[in-house]
């Protein structure tokens, strides 16, 4: 699925609140319009028709500004058959999810001797993200918003994404939010950071490390040593990934622990990431066995 695709699918999943971001209020109703047009129907898959009580909303996903015919023509053949059709207000908004190139002009109105047809232009990257991270509808935009310091910015979403209950909403809106981030981000810091955020707000996940921080603690006075603070937190980490896999995948045979406990630190962070991903005990022995070659 491509970014503007996702993004009409969001709109259409939730109508009432993409107007109420662009509108400023919410609708008092609201239905999707098909996005076909008759006179010469035109489909446009990233295009969304709202149709509110007394207007028509039309909302337009791009990622690059260039297209054919131009935008702005576009613009102003969507507005004619709208409102040929509904006889009604149209509001036409361009939602632009990426900045262009340094010099490339961001049109707002078709303009050719004396027709003037104009229309809103949202930069993405330009938008406060408390207006997305606070409303589930909108959170995928967010790691789009605008920031000084991206990579803390998408912590706050994966950390949003992660509150979300049920969990089937959770895992649907982690999807749409980790793909719209493809945006702006790395594939592999995208998956750290939404790892990582799905257990630091897992409640397991803090009794755990709470308790495995006390043992490494522990550990570390009665040594009193460098040595002693680095065995503190290997036994934190062993503790921590036990505990979880246990949980997981019920009580481990001593083999399997004892392979674990055999692995360095490094490792033993590795796996209390990737064994979020395992679905069966054969995943764990897999990751084990390549490992540990």
């Amino acid at each position: 699925m491509s970014f503007d695709n996702l993004c009409k699918l969001l709109s259409e999943k939730y109508p009432d609140r993409f107007a109420t971001w662009i509108l400023g209020e919410p609708p008092v109703s609201i239905k999707v319009l098909k996005t076909e047009l008759s006179i010469e129907p035109i489909r446009a898959d990233s295009v969304t028709f709202l149709q509110t009580q007394e207007r028509i909303l039309h909302l337009e996903f791009q990622v690059k500004v260039e297209s054919d015919p131009p935008l702005p023509l576009r613009m102003l053949d969507y507005w004619t058959r709208l409102y040929r059709l509904y006889r009604l207000p149209v509001t036409q908004v361009v939602v632009l999810l990426l900045p262009p190139s340094q010099y490339t002009v961001i049109e707002s109105a078709f303009i050719l001797e004396s027709t003037r047809h104009e229309y809103s232009v949202i930069r993405i990257w330009e938008q406060d993200p408390e207006l997305f991270l606070n409303d589930v509808a909108l959170l995928p935009l967010a790691p789009l918003a605008a920031t000084s310091v991206p990579e803390q910015l998408l912590n706050q979403v994966a950390q949003q994404v992660s509150r979300i209950e049920p969990t089937q909403q959770r895992q649907e809106v982690s999807s749409y939010t980790q793909l719209l981030a493809g945006l702006r981000f790395k594939k592999e810091l995208i998956r750290q950071v939404f790892r990582e955020g799905m257990m630091r707000e897992s409640v397991i996940y803090q009794e755990i490390l709470e308790e495995g921080r006390q043992e490494g603690r522990q550990e570390g006075r009665q040594e009193g040593r460098q040595e002693g603070r680095q065995e503190g937190r290997q036994e934190e980490g062993l503790n921590f990934v036990l505990r979880l896999l246990t949980r997981r995948f019920g009580t481990l045979d001593e083999a399997v622990r004892s392979q674990i406990a055999a692995l360095p630190l490094p490792l033993l962070e590795d796996l209390g990431e990737a064994l979020l991903d395992f679905s069966e005990l054969a995943d764990l022995m897999t990751w084990l066995q390549v490992h540990q070659q």
